[in-house]
Parts: C-alpha cells; sequence; structure tokens
C-alpha cells in the first residue's frame, strides 16, 4: 500500500457525511466573511444582549451614524440582524438562535488560554 492509498476500510467509518451543496456552503462563507470584522463583531455582540435602536448602537460603540448604518446593511443582507420600525425608530436584533450561537461559540473560543 502506498502513502497516497487510504488508511482505512469503508466498513471503518461513521457513515456518509452530511452532503451540503455549493450554493449553501457559498452563503455560509459570507456569513463568516461578515462576522470576520472586529467591528461588526462588536456591534453583534451588542445585539446578543438585547435588542437595539440604531442610536443606541452608536451610543454605546461611539461610532459615527454613517459606519454603524453601513455595518448594519450588510450585516441585513447577509440576514445577520433583522430589523423592525418603531415609531421614527429602527431597532435590530441578532437575526436568530444560529447567529447567537455563532458569536457566543466564536468570542468564548477566543477567551480561551491555549
Amino acid at each position: 500500500m502506498t502513502s497516497d492509498e487510504p488508511q482505512c476500510g469503508k466498513d471503518e467509518h461513521r457513515g456518509d457525511p452530511i452532503r451540503v451543496d455549493h450554493t449553501t456552503c457559498e452563503r455560509a462563507a459570507e456569513i463568516f466573511r461578515a462576522l470576520g470584522d472586529p467591528q461588526r463583531l462588536r456591534l453583534l455582540i451588542l445585539l446578543e444582549e438585547s435588542e437595539r435602536c440604531v442610536s443606541e448602537i452608536c451610543t454605546v460603540l461611539d461610532e459615527p451614524m454613517p459606519a454603524v448604518s453601513q455595518r448594519l446593511r450588510l450585516l441585513k443582507s447577509n440576514r445577520i440582524v433583522r430589523s423592525r420600525r418603531d415609531g421614527k425608530h429602527v431597532f435590530y436584533a441578532l437575526a436568530d438562535k444560529h447567529i447567537s450561537r455563532l458569536v457566543t461559540n466564536g468570542v468564548m473560543h477566543a477567551i480561551e488560554e491555549t
């Protein structure tokens, strides 16, 4: 047997791996790219705590409205955050529990000491 041949038999595997199509992988990669910016991640950590209006996000992060709005637009286009309007205010929150877990797990992993 040469080194480029499999070292185990097919019957030694757990079964067929989960098959994910190319389009799904592309969408997931877009999500990870959006999560990969430190400023956007700070914003998501803030939204992990609770839903916030845009002006509150700007105040807490000490960021100008145009920068925060641009980040929120990108995050919303990738279905990472959702928004709702209440009068003059627009409130943002994480889109769902999947995003919440991604943010939380990423931060917790970064905190861990090696």
